[in-house]
């Protein structure tokens, strides 16, 4: 049996969404810059496909700029807003649990002047709100919390962080890309200034996102040539990519998220009958639908990994994005969450979607359980 858990690096690309997007490679292949009847037929296309997208989070289609997918997305975020308001400040805010391109991202930016505050997370990975606050000074343009966290499924309360940043006159950023389409989003209601998403975590095509901004809010772009985008993204849009992503939003529905936290919660409730296991994040409403992370004691991370592999199990022990640079390394958000470290290397991330189904959970339980005794016993952990 082959049995696909790593929904939170990517996912599969719905057939349907396949579908949709065939024809704009061969068929209605102009350029939307273009004038004529060709660039006219794309042109619609990705007009309907930014609101659909736009529709879904509660903004205005002219406030959806597309790139090529969430790290662009994150990038343009706090690039653009750090350049573009240097003048009123220098000072960003981010947590310590965020996707590397945030991180690395305010790393650089501190290397040309600016000053970053990491906040940290208690060991459901949730920000202190007073401990925020308290950090916004005269000098603070930006904060950037993500929505879900990719590799503990903790879901923030963006609502109440947007209202601290309106309060004091900050913009306020967040990395929606795991959340999109699995938790409510309202960029109004949230006092969302800027929000990233991307569409190869909902089973739409790699390579392309989109970045909400604000109207009103200034930000610089950081790939210049055409006016593509409102100015603020140049280059010709990627059609295909782009019709695809939509037609995955349209896709997403609310039966998906309770199957899958019917699944999510069939799986927890398993492994975590294996002795000296433990959850890592929160549990339930405060969780992602498709996120599951365990730690084992007495075990490392990649060889349980490996050896679900071999078993046709596919898993991982973090964020994909981090792995490539930190291989062999404790995940950062882990470490910020755990003090007991022999469960943060012991611990794997398992990521759900739509087309999961119970005997799949059900093998895989199976299987850790026997994987991880194995792995016990030639430790000598039993």
């Amino acid at each position: 049996m082959k049995v696909y858990l790593d929904n939170a690096a990517t996912t599969m690309v719905d057939p349907r969404v396949v579908k949709a997007m065939l024809p704009f490679f061969s068929e209605k292949f102009g350029n939307p810059s273009s004038l004529h009847r060709f660039g006219r037929e794309a042109k619609k296309a990705l007009e309907r496909a930014r609101a659909v997208i736009a529709k879904k989070i509660n903004a205005d289609p002219s406030e959806i700029i597309f790139t090529s997918g969430g790290t662009e997305s994150d990038n343009l975020a706090i690039r653009g807003i750090a350049y573009a308001n240097r003048h009123l400040g220098n000072h960003i805010i981010t947590s310590k649990i965020e996707h590397p391109a945030v991180l690395r991202t305010c790393n650089s930016l501190m290397e040309e002047g600016f000053e970053v505050t990491f906040l940290d997370v208690d060991e459901e990975g949730f920000v202190d709100l007073k401990a925020l606050e308290k950090s916004i000074t005269k000098k603070t343009i930006l904060v950037s919390i993500m929505h879900a966290n990719n590799e503990i499924g903790t879901i923030q309360p963006i609502e109440k962080i947007g209202r601290i940043c309106k309060k004091h006159r900050v913009y306020f950023h967040t990395d929606a890309v795991q959340s999109f389409t699995k938790v409510p989003i309202d960029v109004r209601k949230m006092n969302i200034d800027l929000l990233s998403i991307s569409s190869h975590k909902i089973h739409g095509p790699k390579g392309v996102g989109a970045l909400f901004v604000r109207k009103g809010v200034k930000i610089k772009p950081e790939i210049t040539g055409g006016s593509h985008e409102s100015g603020l993204r140049a280059g010709t849009e990627n059609v295909p990519g782009i019709v695809g992503f939509a037609k995955a939003v349209e896709l997403s529905s609310d039966d998906d998220i309770r199957k899958m936290s019917k699944l999510r919660d069939r799986l927890i409730s398993g492994l975590l009958k294996i002795k000296d296991s433990k959850l890592n994040g929160p549990r339930g409403k405060k969780r992602l639908c498709n996120n599951v992370n365990i730690g084992f004691r007495g075990v490392e991370g990649e060889s349980l990994m490996m050896y679900l592999d071999t078993k046709g199990i596919a898993v991982s022990t973090g964020s994909a994005c981090a792995n490539l640079l930190e291989e062999g390394g404790t995940s950062h958000v882990l470490q910020a969450i755990s003090k007991d470290l022999e469960f943060a290397t012991g611990s794997i991330r398992l990521s759900l979607s739509r087309f999961m189904t119970e005997r799949e959970i059900d093998y895989t339980i199976e299987s850790v359980r026997g994987i991880v005794k194995h792995l016990r016993r030639i430790s000598g952990f039993e």
